[in-house]
C-alpha cells in the first residue's frame, strides 16, 4: 500500500473542502485576487484565496560567512538540514554566541515551519522539532507572525501540497531559486479558523489510521 500517495490525496481533499462539513460562516478574509490569477480548483463559497504575504510575514536567513561556522554554539540551519519535512542536525554547523548577539530576528524556535528557497531541496518544507535555540542561514526562509484567523498546523499542511508548485516556478535555471517576493505571492486556499481546526483534527485521525496499517504489514 502506498501510504505516502494516500496521504497527499488526503491532503488534495482537505485543500478543496472536501474532507470534513463546510463551515456555515463565510471566512472574513479580504481575498484581493488579481484578475490574471485562475484558479487551480474551485473552493466552498465560505472559503477564500489569499496571499501567503497577507497572513503571515516571512523572513528569509542571515548571510553568515564561512569563517563564521564553528564545532559549538548556536545551530545554524542551512538548506541541506531540511530532510523529510523536518530540520536534522546532520552535517550542522554552529556560530559563536556573540555573533549572533544583535542576529535576533534571524532565531528559530520549536514549532516554527520553514521552507528552502535554492539549490536541490527548493520548495521543501520543515518543521524544527528541537528546543534549542538556532538560526537561519541564508536562503532558509521562515513563516511567523501569522493572523490571528490561522490555524499554524493548517498552514502547515498547506505548504506541503505547494512544493511541486514552488519547483515549478523557479524552473528556469540549472539551480532553481525562490524569492521573498514568490513565495510571499503564492495564492493559498483558506477556510474559517473553525473548519480549518476540524480539517486538521480529521488529518491527523486518519494519517495516524495509515501509519497503523503501514506497520502491521
Amino acid at each position: 500500500m502506498n501510504t505516502k500517495h494516500l496521504k497527499a490525496r488526503i491532503l488534495d481533499l482537505a485543500l478543496q473542502g472536501k474532507l470534513v462539513e463546510n463551515s456555515r460562516i463565510p471566512n472574513d478574509v479580504k481575498s484581493r485576487i488579481p484578475s490574471d490569477f485562475n484558479p487551480p480548483f474551485e473552493i466552498p463559497n465560505s472559503w477564500a484565496w489569499v496571499k501567503l504575504g497577507d497572513i503571515c510575514d516571512f523572513q528569509n536567513g542571515f548571510a553568515f560567512k564561512s569563517k563564521d561556522f564553528k564545532n559549538s554554539g548556536y545551530f545554524v540551519i542551512k538548506i541541506a538540514n531540511i530532510q523529510n519535512n523536518e530540520i536534522t542536525k546532520e552535517n550542522a554547523v554552529f556560530c559563536e554566541p556573540e555573533i549572533c548577539e544583535n542576529l535576533e530576528n534571524f532565531s528559530v524556535k520549536r514549532g516554527d515551519i520553514l521552507i528552502a528557497m535554492s539549490g536541490a531541496t527548493t520548495g521543501k518544507i520543515g518543521i524544527y522539532n528541537l528546543d534549542e535555540k538556532a538560526f537561519l542561514n541564508q536562503r532558509v526562509g521562515l513563516f511567523k507572525n501569522f493572523s490571528k484567523n490561522i490555524d499554524k498546523r493548517f498552514f502547515y499542511f498547506v505548504l506541503l501540497t505547494k512544493v511541486e508548485e514552488s519547483l515549478k516556478i523557479a524552473i528556469g535555471s540549472a539551480q532553481p531559486n525562490l524569492s521573498t517576493e514568490q513565495i510571499k505571492s503564492f495564492y493559498i486556499p483558506l477556510p474559517p479558523l473553525d473548519e480549518q481546526e476540524r480539517i486538521v483534527k480529521k488529518i491527523d485521525e486518519l494519517f495516524e489510521i495509515l501509519e497503523v496499517i503501514e506497520n502491521s504489514l
